[in-house]
């Protein structure tokens, strides 16, 4: 499993409208992909601060998605983030959620 993050900030009194787009449009958007299996989208408490987290099937499920759609993605959101995202993908070493451990990721 594979984690793609993707760091920005959100504009000044834009929080809420982000928040709305985001479950309303990205979330359906995300379902909608080969290999998506959850996202988790993290706020600072009364800062511009959010990180989105995506869990993938494999590194290529998070590839394709970030060639083919996210581009849309982040284009539909520009207007209520501050500065550039930052992209970056991770294998998943260990989660309890999804009972994954170094030692299955080593195997697989």
């Amino acid at each position: 499993m594979f984690a793609r993050t993707v760091s920005m900030q959100v504009k000044p009194n834009s929080h809420k409208q982000f928040t709305d787009i985001f479950e309303n449009e990205i979330i359906p958007t995300l379902r909608k992909q080969t290999g998506f299996k959850d996202e988790m989208l993290l706020g600072v408490p009364g800062g511009p601060e959010v990180l989105a987290i995506s869990l993938w099937e494999s590194k290529e499920n998070a590839d394709t998605y970030n060639r083919t759609t996210y581009p849309g993605v982040l284009k539909s959101m520009s207007h209520l983030i501050e500065a550039s995202s930052k992209v970056h993908t991770y294998e998943v070493e260990y989660s309890t959620f999804h009972k994954i451990t170094r030692c299955e990721v080593a195997h697989a």
